[in-house]
Formats: structure tokens, sequence, C-alpha cells
């Protein structure tokens, strides 16, 4: 049981909290019905603003509507006068552009296209919309005419600042300075900028909006005329300032490197023409046609080479006028020759110029064209060189090969830049320089082997031989000939490959260097074989076997110092490796065949027929008249031999000193001993008469031999 204390206290406790519950729930009764209230006028409120912003948005949309519609309207009028503006202006074009249309493009050429451009869109607005409106034939005859007027301009900007190229600028654009480790490139400005801008921007209108081609064809023919102008004035320039020297120089260059020349001379001219005069006097047989081409007079001291000297020098002066037209020829080869390189320069130059005037896929049609005439003409001009040497060869002036070897080198030295700047051009147009070269090769094979032909059949004319037995001029015209070949073994080789029965390929580039040196070995040692056998049977037109002897040591000798000197002696051990000491030989030989002419002085003065006798005895009178008769046949032979080898001839002073004193020591040895013999011998009463000469005046004598002026 809960005791009754407890259970009041407990009941009074729930009783307290019962009160508090109950005065909570009241007092959330009375808020809830605060916020009731509350919610219903928020509600009353928002109903009343629903209901007017329903109101204003009723009156404000068909306002916005109509304003909206208004805009449109406004935009719809703009528009409209904008396009009636625009097309307007297009009736007004013609009338607007008419001045400046006329008065043309020249200094104004941004203005004059951005005119053209209102036209063209002219045009293509008419055609679109009213076809038929003869506004449309006014805008398009107005193109028409802007057009021909910028095609005008075109022309007359290329005319009137289109130059040739200075010769000097050319020469300095070809040369090769060997001392200079990079070269400097001379740039060939054909164009101004400026000029060159406005053409381009022509040339780029005419082709987009123009459709016209025809600016392509003034193009090459006005550049064309320039190159070829170009070239000529090259040409002029050599003729006038090369004609004493042979070689140009170029002021440019030598403000920048003192006096150094522009371009080297030529090694050719000089030793050429030289080679040249006397290869057409031999091939007239003799200096005046009647007499031998040396008449050589021994003079004492004179050597191999100044002798030699004197008589291609004699031969030059006596046909100076000859000589005077091979200057000019000279001066035309070696323009012939710079033309080429000139040319190739400038065609690089007039590509590159192209490039940025004419549209790509006519750039190489229009550069065929541009070249075609300055090419032709140095075609024509080396067809005319093979044409002279072709004459001149069936004339048998075999010179005129000579002309041909620096031209026919220089064009094959240049012949890959050549195709290099044709590549793209047609095909005649590519061939053209091959054909040339070949043309020069043939010619030239066929000289070279026509003059080793020449050399073997020369005619053995009396007339035609030196009286004095010095050098022929056929061997002095057959080394000149081959010492040419020397600074062009090359070319020569190459031509007589080109036209030899041996063939590596089809190609003639394609023989090998040793091979076209062992063919042109095998070349020279014809010649030179032929020449040998020419004159041995020359030789015998002398009646005088010594003299014939005297005449085979001096051309033998030439032919030998000749090759030694020239180092034409290294290009014939190619093929003859025993060729010096052959030649040796052969003087050997010459030399003793000439000491016999004095066995029949020497012969007097041998034991033969001498008669045996005792000292203190009387000789009989046959026996006195023995050494009577040896002792004159002995001065007369010796008077005799004096008198006629001492207008005989040997230029090498080494080859005539070592004859005289071999030919004094056995005269002299021999008439030594024979005096001491007759020392006691009493043949006649006036000893004088016989002994006329001391072995000191015998010596004396001898010296003098080969000697005119003593």
């Amino acid at each position: 049981m809960i005791p009754t204390e407890d259970a009041s206290a407990r009941k009074r406790e729930i009783e307290k909290k019962l009160k508090q519950e109950q005065e909570t729930l009241s007092f959330i009764r009375e808020n809830l019905e605060k916020s009731d209230q509350l919610t219903k006028g928020m509600v009353s409120i928002l109903s009343s603003f629903e209901s007017r912003l329903m109101q204003l948005e009723n009156s404000i949309i068909p306002v916005h509507k109509q304003t909206e519609n208004l805009q449109r309207l406004q935009e719809n009028v703009d528009k409209t006068l904008s396009c009636m503006d625009h097309v307007i202006s297009y009736y007004h074009v013609a009338k607007d552009t008419d001045r400046i249309i006329r008065e043309g493009p020249t200094g104004r050429l941004d203005e004059y296209l951005a005119c053209i451009a209102k036209i063209q869109k002219a045009v293509e607005y008419f055609q679109d919309n009213n076809p038929d409106s003869p506004e449309l034939n006014t805008v398009k005859a107005r193109f028409e005419k802007g057009k021909e007027l910028l095609e005008a301009e075109f022309r007359s900007l290329l005319t009137r600042y289109s130059k040739p190229v200075p010769p000097i600028l050319i020469l300095d654009a070809i040369s090769v300075d060997e001392e200079l480790e990079v070269q400097e490139d001379v740039v060939l400005e054909h164009l101004p900028e400026a000029v060159l801008q406005d053409i381009i921007c022509i040339s780029g209108w005419l082709v987009e909006y123009g459709r016209n081609q025809d600016f392509m064809n003034v193009y090459f023919q006005i550049r064309s005329n320039q190159l070829d102008r170009s070239i000529k004035g090259l040409k002029d320039h050599f003729r006038k300032n090369s004609a004493s020297s042979g070689i140009l120089y170029s002021p440019a260059v030598q403000t920048k490197r003192k006096d150094t020349p522009t371009k080297k001379a030529p090694k050719r001219p000089g030793t050429i023409r030289k080679a040249q005069n006397l290869l057409k006097q031999y091939s007239q047989h003799g200096l005046d046609g009647k007499k031998g081409g040396s008449n050589l007079t021994p003079l004492e001291g004179y050597d191999h080479d100044l002798r030699v000297k004197h008589h291609s020098e004699a031969l030059i002066e006596k046909h100076g006028a000859a000589a005077g037209k091979d200057d000019v020829l000279d001066i035309e080869i070696d323009s012939y020759i710079h033309c080429i390189s000139a040319f190739v320069k400038l065609a690089q130059s007039e590509y590159a110029l192209l490039t940025e005037i004419i549209p790509e896929h006519h750039q190489k049609k229009t550069f065929d064209s541009l070249i075609q005439e300055a090419l032709d003409n140095l075609m024509l001009e080396g067809d005319n060189i093979v044409s002279a040497a072709r004459r001149a060869i069936m004339r048998h002036d075999y010179s005129a090969v000579l002309t041909i070897f620096p031209i026919l080198r220089h064009l094959k030295m240049n012949k890959a830049e050549f195709d290099s700047t044709l590549q793209g051009t047609a095909a005649s147009t590519k061939n053209k320089l091959p054909t040339l070269i070949t043309s020069m090769e043939t010619i030239g094979a066929k000289a070279l082997e026509e003059f080793a032909d020449s050399i073997k059949n020369d005619p053995d004319k009396e007339y035609n031989m030196p009286k004095d037995g010095t050098v022929h001029e056929l061997t002095s015209n057959a080394i000149l000939f081959l010492q040419q070949l020397l600074d062009f073994h090359e070319t020569a080789g190459a031509m007589l490959a080109s036209q030899g029965t041996i063939k590596t390929s089809s190609s003639a580039s394609s023989y090998t260097s040793d091979f076209n040196k062992r063919l042109l070995s095998t070349y020279i040692c014809k010649v030179l074989g032929n020449l040998q056998l020419n004159l041995l049977s020359k030789s015998k037109v002398y009646e005088d076997s010594a003299l014939s002897a005297i005449f085979l040591h001096n051309n033998y000798n030439y032919i030998l110092k000749s090759l030694e000197k020239s180092e034409l002696i290294q290009l014939v051990t190619v093929t003859q490796k025993k060729a010096e000491s052959s030649y040796r030989e052969l003087i050997e030989q010459q030399i003793q065949m000439y000491q016999r002419s004095w066995l029949k002085v020497t012969e007097h003065l041998t034991d033969r027929n001498m008669p045996v006798f005792q000292p203190g005895t009387k000789l009989k009178d046959k026996e006195r008249q023995v050494i009577k008769d040896k002792f004159k046949g002995f001065n007369d032979g010796l008077e005799d031999l004096c008198k006629t080898q001492k207008g005989w001839a040997i230029p090498d002073k080494e080859q005539r000193d070592f004859i005289r004193q071999a030919q004094r020591k056995v005269v002299s040895d021999a008439y030594r001993a024979f005096l001491q013999r007759c020392t006691n011998i009493s043949f006649t009463k006036n000893p004088e008469k016989y002994h006329k000469y001391r072995p000191e005046e015998v010596e004396e004598m001898i010296e003098k031999l080969f000697d005119t002026s003593a």
C-alpha cells in the first residue's frame, strides 16, 4: 500500500503539470488564431495585387505589340531606302567613274582599280536584275574601256622601265674571282620595286577579273627584246673595248677589289692565233706560194726558242692584214663565250622576274617564248662558226678548229646550268644547245683527222724546202697545232671519242677522262708519226745527204724540245712510253749521218797510200805527189765544206755547239797527226803552198759552221 501523504503529493504534482500544459495549449491556440487571421489578410492582399496586375497586363500588351509593329515598319522603310540608294548608285556608276576612267590608271592605280571594281559590280547587278536595261551596255562598255587602259598601262610600264642590262653589270654577274672564297652575287634589277608592284597588281587583276591572257604575250615580247638587246650590248662592248687587249675590266668590281679584272684573260688568243697564222700559211704551201716557209738566217747566239719566235713573228709581220682580221675574230670568239654565260645568267634572272608577274601555269610557256629570240641568235652565231670552220676545212685551213675548242669547252662546262635554266621548256628549245655541241664536236673531229692526214700527205716540193736545212714550216705548224691541245685536252679527247668507232655508251659525255686522254695521246702520236714519215720523204729532196741529215736533225730536235717544253711529252707517253728516247736516237743517227760528210776531208789524212820512207831518204816523184795530193785534197775539201755548211742552220745553240766541237776535235786530231807524220818529209820546195792552214785555223773554220754572219 502507498502511503496517503505520498499519494496526495503525487496528485498535486500531476495537477500542477496538467495546469501548465493547459496554459501552453491555450497560448498555442491563440497564436494559431492570430496566424490564420494574418494569412487571410495576406491572401486578400495578394488576390487584390493579382487582379490589378492582370488589369495592367491587359492594358500594356496591346501597346507593346503595336510598338513592335511600328519598329518593324521603320526597319523595313530604312532597308528599302538603303536598297533604293544602292540600286540608284548603280545607275550613277558610269557617270561617277567617267573622269577617272578617261584619265587612266597612271599614277593612281589603287584608285583606278577601286573604280573598276564599282563598274564590275554594276555589271553584275544589271546582268542579274535587269539584263535588258540600256545601263548594262553602258557599264559594260565602261568596264571594257577600263580593262583596255589597264592593259595599256601594263605595256607602258614594261616598255618605259625595261632597259637592257649594262654590259659592266652583266660581266660582274658572270665573273668568277678565284681569290674570293665566297662569291658576291650581283643582283640584276630589271624594274624599280614600285613599278614592279604595280605591274604585279595589274597582272593579278587581268588574270582574276579581266580574263585576258594577251598581256602575257605583251610581257614576253617586251622582255624578250630587252634580253636580246642586253646580249647585243655586251657584244658591242667587246668590240669597242677589247680590240687591243682582249681583256674586259669592270669598274664596279675594281672599286671593291682594286684593279682585279672581272674576267680573267683567256689563255687562247695569243698562242692559238699565232698557230692559226702559221697554219694558214702552211695551207697555202709557203709564204708567197713560190718559196719555202722558213728561209731562216742562222744567227750566232740565238737559241732554239728565240729562233722559233723570230720564225713566227716574221710570218705574222709579213701577213699583218690577215692578223688584223684574226684579232677581230679573237674578239668575236671571246664575245660569244661571254654571251653564252650572259644568256644563262640573264635567263635565270628573267625567270625569277617572270614568276612574280605571270600565273604559275603559264610561266614555263611564257619563259620559253621569252628566251627564243636571244637563244636562236646565239645558236645561229654558233652555227655560223661551225659553217665557217667547215668551209675553212674544205680549203684545207685546219686552223679553224682552234676557234671551236674554247667555245666548245665553254659550252660543255655550262651545259648543266644551261639545261637547268631551260628546265620545263619545250623539247625543241632544250635540244638546241646539245645539237650545237654535237655539230662542233663533229666538225672538230673532222678537222683533227684531216689535219693528221694533211701532215702525212704534204707534197715534197723543192721550192717549199728551207735552203739552210732548218725547221720546216710543216713541223712548226704541226707542233704549234698540237700545243693548243694541251689547254683543251679534255675537249679534243671528247671530240675524237664522239666520232670514234669504240663506244662505251650512246652518249659522248659518258666517256671517262682517262679514255679521252688515251684517244688524244693516240691522235698526237699519229700526227707525230705522219710528220716523221713526211720529213723523211722531204729530206730526200736535198741532193746533199749531209744537208738532208741536218734538216732531219733540226726537225727532230725541234719536235723533241717542243714536246718537252710544252709538256706534250707527258701526253705522248700515255701511249708511247719510249717516245723521248726514240727521238734522241733519231737525232743521234742524223748527227752521225752528217759527220760522214767529213770523211771526204779526213780520208786524205789517213795512212792510206802514204809512202813508207826512211829518215834522210829522198822521196820519189810519185811519192811526193801522193803527199801533195793529200794536202790539196784536205785543203780543197775543208774549204768547200766550210763554205757550203756555213750557210746551213742549226737553230738550237746547244746542238750547234755540240756538233761543232765534236767535228772540230775529229778533224783537228786527224790533221795534227797528219802534220806530225809529214814533219820531216821534204815533198816540195814550196811547203806553204800545201800547208795552208795551221790546226788552230782549221778549228776556227769549223767553229764558224752554221753561222751566216761569219
